[in-house]
């Protein structure tokens, strides 16, 4: 068992495979508590697969992921995932209330506490607009809700669990131009003081991070500010300007 962890993520020596199929190979990186980590690279470079470990949706195949210095496997999965929150790219919202799907993120929040994670997550004025405000049902996977409402239910639950780690899955790929910058704000806020790992597809998500891992076929490349990478490494420079150009011709 282990109680409240700083957030200090080692990698070392991590390979991991999908059967026969080598994900990450050798993978040494050290994330100091509160640090920002975006990672990017081409689709299938090992990206997500290096976030997911961390909570042990699987097990490393070789080297060893602590947090604050204790390997992963040697401490209960439930204590380890109660650190990490999640805020992925589809927000899971299950057929009840407004107030209940926040609350998934601390069962035992009281409505005070629900509504100050939803004032976080930029999400109380649309919820009290609502004719039932927080006892709304949101429907099966929250469909009778918008794609940048579920979002900011989704980070106002990451709120509520107060996790020293947070993962961000691309969270704001499936939005508008103008639900993705709310929601950006927010994510911002739920960052401040946290170790935060970014999987990053759009460049728009990165900007605020300490920090840039770059993977190219389950290795980490290189690791830096945007500034230095961009004048350093051919494959981020060529990752941001294809986005960039795509960008410029919408």
């Amino acid at each position: 068992p282990i109680t409240r962890v700083q957030g200090e993520i080692e990698f070392s020596g991590v390979s991991f495979a999908y059967g026969d199929e080598p994900v990450l190979r050798d993978v040494n990186v050290s994330i100091p508590a509160g640090q920002s980590v975006a990672l990017v690279g081409p689709s299938g470079a090992g990206k997500s697969t290096f976030a997911n470990l961390v909570p042990r949706f699987y097990d490393v195949t070789e080297g060893q992921i602590s947090v604050d210095g204790m390997d992963v496997r040697t401490v209960t999965k439930a204590d380890l995932r109660h650190q990490v929150a999640l805020v992925s790219q589809e927000a899971i919202l299950f057929g009840d209330s407004i107030a209940e799907n926040i609350r998934i993120g601390n069962p035992s929040a009281t409505d005070e506490e629900v509504r100050g994670a939803a004032i976080m997550a930029h999400a109380h004025t649309f919820i009290e607009a609502l004719e039932d405000g927080y006892d709304t049902e949101v429907g099966e996977r929250g469909s009778r809700l918008s794609g940048g409402q579920r979002q900011r239910i989704s980070i106002a639950r990451a709120f509520l669990k107060n996790a020293p780690i947070i993962i961000l899955d691309e969270p704001t790929s499936a939005l508008d131009a103008e639900s993705e910058h709310e929601i950006q704000v927010a994510l911002e806020e739920l960052s401040k003081g946290r170790t935060v790992l970014i999987i990053a597809h759009r460049f728009s998500t990165i900007q605020h991070a300490d920090r840039i891992l770059v993977f190219d076929a389950g290795k980490v490349i290189a690791s830096g500010s945007h500034a230095d990478l961009y004048a350093q490494n051919p494959l981020y420079q060529s990752l941001y300007n294809k986005q960039s150009h795509t960008k410029l011709e919408q």
